[in-house]
């Protein structure tokens, strides 16, 4: 995406993988839910775990990421890749060699079908990327040409080229939209072998994949078995793992991880516990304020608030001290702006908005809220109060009243799992202690997902995932666009010309250096505008799996990946 990729054009394998790892065996993982189709792409469906990228068992895209860098992609399908300066077109070559499962070679025909497929029908994200290419065309039977112009962006060619690639002659685009069992063809390394709905999905490695030699897989896809069990619960899932029945599972539950696996497995060796660093930035786990909702339109407000979240004694208590507080919507990498003062370029970008950023952010000394970790600071609660003073509010009785109207400060917090209901009512309860009341609601995942797509909430938790290479997908969560289009990840209703600005200075960018100081100014204006509550991240990744299944001495920079695993005996 930006400057010239890590790996010279003769690399015999990707950074962070075991070239010669042992093959064969199986390796059993356990997931929480269920599925009911194996079409990763359409709307409707839960589709069945890792059978598309960037796992990738069973369909494959145009070219491939290698997970060491923030975003630079190596050929897999297409052999070579072409785009001017201005990216104003891009033009693939395929690879002659590369076959679906049925044997049938991967053409131009099959990338413009899929391309005009998933631009009809295909999940909205994909509608909305395809639908920017102006014209597509195949030259001949290994060549595709897409004409970009007018689209002014410049990830649209890495956007295209991780286009899956369906098959033409497999594929029914009058059925595309309905859930499906049947097992697909791909184009990649393993076939579905078995499926019991809603219960399992095995894969069975393709003995004729044609890209297993290629440096981009060489190393990867060790097993000749991979099988993905579904349990209801998440109780059901751990006690599966502790008896065996599947061997490798990612931890999400920081107590469980310190104080849940002292069991007979783990104690005589044959499970392992294995943390792995992450590189990347954490994102933004937050409690996050709905600013359409006139009770928080002002920033005084937000940040007030804000200052009663007592993260040391929720961290202690909770949690057993294994998070750290988030600081940053790009936490732990080189984007985020807490800790550095702006940069002059940065200082450039935000110099038409003044006021939009504080000047205690703009110099990278803010910090959220610290507490004395005793669930009762005073000295945060009587910041608290000043701010909500200047904002209009006046403590009487002890309830916090609007001054002007009398009407008490209080609201409703959206949960839909227990454990957000209880770091909510734990803030709640910090809250009473200025006034404030915060009814904490309980509701099925259904009613959940749908009021948050109609914006009908005054404070959830949200949690949003941050790429080392942040795009388009900004637009969605913090662009003024997006703040009143239904189902759209701004959660917190911003819209600020300068955000804008400083997203679109972010997609322009073309120099790496000029890219971060753009992520670092969003970064900047959104923590200006209080617009959530930063709550905590994990260090590292949680992972334990049966001691017979190995993965590499080095890990990547977006950390664990299960493709690169493999069983040390079979």
């Amino acid at each position: 995406m930006h400057g010239d990729p890590a790996l010279p054009p003769d690399f015999q394998s990707l950074p962070y993988v075991r070239a010669d790892a042992p093959r064969g065996g199986r390796i059993v993982f356990g997931v929480q839910g269920t599925f009911d189709t194996l079409n990763p792409y359409a709307v409707r469906g839960l589709a069945a775990q890792a059978i598309a990228p960037p796992t990738g068992l069973v369909f494959q895209s145009l070219m491939a990421r290698s997970f060491d860098e923030p975003f630079s992609l190596y050929g897999l399908i297409a052999e070579t890749i072409d785009t001017p300066d201005d990216r104003s077109w891009v033009t693939f070559r395929l690879n002659p060699k590369a076959r679906f499962s049925d044997g049938r070679p991967v053409t131009a025909e099959d990338i413009l079908f899929t391309w005009d497929l998933l631009k009809r029908k295909g999940k909205p994200n994909l509608r909305s990327w395809y639908a920017k290419v102006k014209k597509a065309e195949a030259p001949d039977a290994l060549t595709v040409h897409f004409d970009l112009s007018g689209s002014e962006d410049r990830e649209l060619p890495l956007i295209l080229a991780l286009m899956p690639v369906l098959p033409r002659h497999a594929t029914d685009p009058d059925a595309f939209e309905q859930t499906s069992l049947v097992p697909p063809v791909g184009s990649g390394p393993y076939v579905v072998a078995a499926v019991k709905p809603g219960e399992s999905v095995t894969y069975r490695k393709n003995p004729d994949y044609w890209a297993k030699d290629l440096p981009i897989s060489r190393g990867l896809y060790n097993p000749d078995e991979i099988r993905f069990d579904y349990y209801r619960d998440g109780a059901s899932l751990f006690e599966a793992f502790k008896g065996g029945l599947y061997e490798v599972r990612s931890e999400d539950n920081p107590t469980r991880w310190v104080n849940g696996y002292d069991f007979a497995a783990v104690r005589d060796g044959r499970v392992v516990k294995d943390p792995v660093p992450v590189e990347t930035a954490k994102g933004m786990n937050a409690l996050v304020f709905n600013t359409r909702r006139p009770l928080f339109a002002d920033v005084r407000v937000r940040e007030a608030l804000g200052l009663l979240f007592d993260f040391t004694w929720v961290n202690r208590t909770l949690f057993s001290s294994v998070y750290r507080r988030t600081e940053s919507y790009f936490e732990g990498s080189e984007l985020a702006s807490t800790g550095r003062p702006a940069s002059a370029l940065e200082r450039k970008l935000l110099a038409p908005y003044p006021g939009a950023v504080r000047p205690d952010i703009l110099e990278g000394e803010w910090r959220p809220s610290n507490s004395d970790g005793s669930g009762r600071d005073r000295e945060q609660a009587r910041r608290a109060l000043h701010l909500l003073t200047e904002a209009g509010y006046v403590l009487q009785d002890g309830v916090l009243q609007n001054a002007a109207t009398g009407q008490p400060f209080a609201f409703e917090f959206l949960a839909s799992s227990r454990v957000q209901e209880r770091l909510a009512l734990n803030f709640a309860n910090s809250l009473k202690r200025i006034g404030v009341t915060m009814k904490v609601r309980l509701v099925d995942d259904v009613q959940y997902w749908r009021r948050l797509s109609d914006f009908d909430y005054d404070m959830i938790q949200y949690a949003w995932g941050a790429s080392p290479s942040p795009g388009n997908e900004q637009y969605g969560r913090w662009g003024s666009a997006s703040a009143d289009r239904a189902g759209s990840l701004n959660y917190a209703g911003a819209r600020s010309a300068a955000i804008d600005a400083a997203i679109e200075a972010m997609l322009a960018a073309r120099a790496h250096d000029d890219f971060v100081d753009s992520v670092r100014a969003l970064d900047r204006l959104l923590l200006s505008g209080f617009y959530v509550v930063p709550l905590f991240n994990q260090p590292e990744q949680w992972i334990a799996h049966a001691a017979a299944v190995k993965r590499p001495a080095r890990t990547a920079l977006f950390g664990f990946l299960p493709e690169t695993l493999w069983r040390e005996s079979h």
